[in-house]
């Protein structure tokens, strides 16, 4: 019983003193920052911006709320490296989903998004 009591509170104690991640400001700082650069992208009108980024190494894809930011209307972020599994993050979001990355030098990617029932997803392209 002590333990039990003992694990419960630690439990309670971790789960009072972490606090979430703060949420990016920009698309670019979603993914990193750094040597990040928007190298395409894909609009759903005004609603939502499905963005790619490539840092020299890695791709990594946010689809962003702009004119829809706040809402909570289902977004999804999805990028896959030729020969390897895709990486997906998708929900009810606020402001974005994503990122989602992948290390993929020299390899072709798939990548793309979804706002609502407005989705986009890419041949295997940008290769090397």
């Amino acid at each position: 019983m002590t333990l039990a009591l003992s694990t419960t509170a630690a439990l309670v104690a971790s789960a009072v003193l972490s606090s979430p991640a703060m949420a990016a400001s920009t698309p670019y700082e979603a993914c990193g920052g750094g040597s990040n650069r928007v190298i395409d992208s894909h609009s759903y009108g005004s609603s939502a911006v499905t963005y790619l980024f490539y840092d020299g190494s890695t791709n990594c894809v946010v689809t962003w709320k702009t004119g829809a930011a706040g809402n909570s209307a289902w977004v999804r972020a999805v990028v896959q490296a030729y020969g390897s599994p895709g990486k997906v993050d998708s929900g009810y979001f606020h402001y974005y989903a994503g990122p989602v990355k992948v290390y993929a030098p020299g390899k072709c990617i798939m990548w793309g998004g979804s706002y609502d029932s407005q989705w986009y997803e890419s041949p295997f392209e940008h290769c090397g």
